[in-house]
């Protein structure tokens, strides 16, 4: 599948794979508890690269990924099954978990509600993220979003966009700003959204291009189609910039180089339960449009 969209999620679950934050205090009992789970029910559990036991979720037959922690946990999970089609549940430990699917005291009912084929898969599209320079650096894939920018002391940096397909490009522009986001849907409601940029639902397709603190008046976000390619340039020689992938992953950038940025071929499937709707999130986690009641 290629597009965004909600398919039921019917299994059969026979081997589970854990991404978890590690340093989080709530993560043990969680994970005793999960693996419990797992055992009532036959269903094998691996862990992500680094742990023990570990599973690749490249190459190992893993039905589901589960991830404990927050939001970046997911992210971390959704990038480790890039183009595989396993499908990822978002457990909350964190603060906010904008993007999890339940909370831990949920767990238990999450995981039978999937065993039971009661929850469904909603598609998420995600980045590929390529460096043009002579180093040969391999892509970076991005659930939320792609973020050029200054590294170092806070100052601003001119940088050029081009947007077309099939590595024909038009120009765009360019601008002086501490940087650009290139966010998906998904990565509307995170950094993009802060730096003033639109939020958009994840039904939509396209990509949303935000400058970071643009030296300009007449510079805005920009939205265009989710089939399009994003070439960025880096026009100043005097200041280090830096590529950051999901607020996770940093890659120092040489001068000169560009970053071509464009949609991956397969979306990432998120584990969804019945009643749960982007715009009832939108408003219980972000309190969006939150107003007091009016008077009688």
């Amino acid at each position: 599948m290629t597009a965004s969209g909600r398919a039921r999620f019917e299994g059969p679950i026979r081997s589970v794979g854990v991404v978890m934050r590690s340093a989080s205090p709530e993560v043990g009992p969680v994970l005793e508890r999960l693996e419990r789970f797992c055992g009532e029910h036959d269903i094998e559990v691996g862990f992500e690269a680094g742990s023990s036991p570990t599973l690749s979720f490249q190459k190992d037959a893993v039905d589901l990924v589960v991830a404990l922690g927050g939001d970046g946990t997911l992210l971390r999970a959704a990038r480790s099954v890039i183009d595989t089609g396993i499908p990822v549940l978002g457990v909350n430990l964190g603060r906010l978990g904008f993007l999890t699917s339940l909370p831990s005291t949920d767990l238990e009912w999450g995981l039978e509600r999937v065993l039971a084929g009661e929850s469904y898969l909603d598609f998420r599209f995600t980045l590929r993220t390529t460096v043009d320079g002579e180093g040969g650096v391999p892509p970076f894939f991005a659930l939320n979003d792609v973020v050029i920018h200054t590294s170092g002391a806070a100052r601003v940096t001119p940088l050029s966009i081009e947007v077309g397909h099939s590595g024909r490009f038009e120009d765009a522009g360019s601008f002086s700003a501490d940087g650009v986001i290139l966010a998906t849907p998904t990565g509307s409601t995170a950094y993009s959204m802060s730096a003033g940029g639109p939020i958009v639902a994840p039904e939509v397709e396209c990509i949303v291009v935000t400058p970071i603190c643009p030296h300009s008046l007449a510079v805005r976000p920009l939205v265009v189609p989710a089939n399009c390619e994003i070439r960025v340039g880096l026009l100043g020689s005097q200041v280090g910039h830096q590529l950051t992938v999901d607020g996770q992953v940093v890659h120092a950038l040489e001068t000169r180089e560009s970053v071509v940025v464009g949609r991956q071929r397969e979306p990432v499937p998120l584990v969804r339960f019945a009643g749960q709707s982007f715009l009832q999130t939108l408003r219980r986690k972000l309190n969006w449009a939150a107003r007091a009641p009016e008077r009688a």
